[in-house]
Formats: C-alpha cells, structure tokens, sequence
C-alpha cells in the first residue's frame, strides 16, 4: 500500500463500522499519531450541494474541483465513465501520515478489524473468507471464534492492537 501503515475497518452495514473508526480515529490522535482516514462510500455519494459554486463546477464537466480557504482544502474528482480507483491510487494522492484508517474496502488486501454488532444488516462473519482480517470488534459475545475479540467500546485496547499490528509501536 505505496509504503504507506495502513489498518482497516471493515463489516457489513450498521455494524458499527463509522463509530469504532471515529473513535479509534480519535484515540490515536491523543495518543500523538497522524492518522488520516479513507471511506469507501455508496455509489451515488455527494459531499458537495447543489447550487454552490464547486457543485456547478462539476455540474458544468469539470474533471476535478479543488475547494481552497484558509482552513482546509477537498479535492472532488469526478469519474465521469472511469472506472473507481484502487484503494493504493487513492492512498498514493494523500498527505503522509503516520497511519490512515480505512473505513470499508472489504476486498482490500490490508489488515483489517471486522466490527460486528447485533443490529448489522447481515451476520455472516467475513473473517473465515478474508486472511487479512485479525481481529473482531463485537458488542456480543463471539463463539469459537479464533481472532483475538475485543468489545466493540474498549477503544484503549483496539487502540494498543492496533499500534502493535501496524508497527507504530514494536
């Protein structure tokens, strides 16, 4: 993943995904790290509204868009019929940072913790298919599971597994 620490957030809808991300997200952050995040999305997401002058930029067949302000900048890129980037094209356009949490992209090939939670839309596991997930965040108990389980809320400890399983600590 372009040299990059990169660790996954992976699970099927509503099943905590966001919130454990958030969450570690913030964790990290006061812990001293530079995290950055990338969300995989629906198809037809839109973070731009209609009527302000980046959406009538795109609007008009503007391949990117760059919002600039003295506080933050986006970058909107517009496929416009190309096939969705891979999940290294996207990482390889990012600042450096310490490590980048990756919210979805359950196919990627990077380490992932499967957040499982009751409420989920579908509860077949996803690790037996996917080596590359090592861990499961789970608001009930998991059994005969063979990952390391942690409680979905015990944000320190997925934190400290974390930092272990990147290698931002040895």
């Amino acid at each position: 993943m372009s040299g990059r620490r990169v660790f996954g957030v992976t699970g099927w809808k509503n099943s905590g995904k966001t919130t454990l991300t958030e969450k570690l997200v913030a964790e990290l952050v006061r812990r001293g790290w530079k995290v950055s995040t990338v969300k995989h999305a629906h198809h037809d997401f839109d973070i731009d509204k209609p009527g302000a002058d980046s959406f009538r930029h795109r609007q008009a067949g503007a391949a990117e868009v760059a919002i600039v302000s003295g506080r933050r900048w986006a970058l909107m890129h517009e496929l416009r019929g190309e096939d969705e980037p891979e999940l290294a094209d996207i990482l390889a356009r990012m600042a450096p940072a310490d490590i980048t949490i990756v919210e979805g992209y359950k196919r990627e090939a990077h380490r992932k913790i499967e957040a499982r939670r009751r409420d989920a839309k579908n509860h077949e596991p996803l690790a037996p298919g996917d080596p590359n997930i090592v861990a499961i965040a789970a608001d009930s108990a998991q059994a005969g599971e063979t990952l390391p389980v942690f409680d979905i809320d015990a944000i320190d400890a997925i934190a400290d597994f974390v930092e272990r399983e990147s290698g931002l600590i040895g």
